[in-house]
């Protein structure tokens, strides 16, 4: 049985670790090198660090950060935030990469898709996807810039054509479910899962251990992010996975 896999996420501005609720009210919490060594140590499975700088000096100094994070890791490292082309696509792997997150570009030009699966390998390249409800066109839209700017793109339309176009992972965040604590949006993970046949990592709404097992129980998505919950030590990488292990869950331990 192929494993499943517990992934932290860093929200990286201009240089530091912050976070929101419903990408909202970000608060500073720390140093990004150092908090890849922490989850490192603490067995996550992989680290996805967006960038959500809005300054050019900002996205340089990702540069630096994954450089350093990439010496020092033992684990995947994907990074998202601001970029706009192969050419930035490749700076990112040679500094230490594994992946890469497309989001906005992506919406604004697919076939960038298409042109960085060919040329590094669709393994390297994971579409993240905001998806938020709109009630009243009675369904799930991609939004980008934080989840302000909605689009004309369906969330379910959107997932086919990128598997199409050779992205090799989906990152899906539920925004309604952002920084909740609630648990996972398990019917929208699972719609989407009906129309894809690659990996997809659910992102919004994991508050606790138990959230985890019912989303592996649940859905076949093949892994579930969480951001606040571990950086504020509310809940251990070892605790989650000790739970999924007790529910019967496939388990990576390191």
């Amino acid at each position: 049985m192929i494993k499943k896999r517990v992934i932290a996420c860093l929200d990286v501005k201009d240089g530091r670790v912050v976070k929101g609720v419903q990408f909202k009210g970000l608060r500073d919490i720390g140093d990004p090198v150092e908090y890849a060594m922490y989850y490192n140590e603490a067995g996550i499975d992989e680290l996805v660090y967006l960038d959500i700088s809005k300054t050019e000096s900002g996205h340089q100094l990702m540069l630096d950060v994954i450089s350093e994070a990439a010496s020092k890791l033992f684990i995947p490292m994907t990074v998202g935030g601001g970029i706009q082309s192969l050419e930035d696509i490749s700076k990112l792997l040679k500094h230490g990469a594994d992946k890469v997150s497309l989001n906005s570009a992506a919406l604004r030009n697919p076939s960038l898709i298409k042109e960085a699966s060919e040329r590094f390998g669709k393994q390297c390249i994971c579409v993240a996807i905001d998806s938020g409800y709109v009630d009243e066109l009675d369904d799930y839209y991609c939004f980008t810039h934080g989840g302000k700017k909605q689009t004309s793109k369906r969330v379910y339309d959107w997932v086919e054509e990128v598997e199409a176009l050779g992205a090799g992972e989906l990152l899906v965040t539920s925004m309604a479910y952002d920084g909740m604590k609630q648990g996972f949006d398990i019917d929208h993970l699972n719609e989407i899962q009906r129309r894809v046949n690659i990996p997809i990592i659910a992102s919004g709404g994991g508050g606790n251990a138990g959230h985890f097992v019912t989303l592996f129980q649940e859905s076949q998505v093949s892994a579930g992010l969480a951001a606040s919950i571990l950086h504020d030590k509310e809940v251990s990488v070892s605790t989650i996975k000790s739970e999924m292990a007790k529910g019967g869950i496939p388990v990576r331990w390191h």
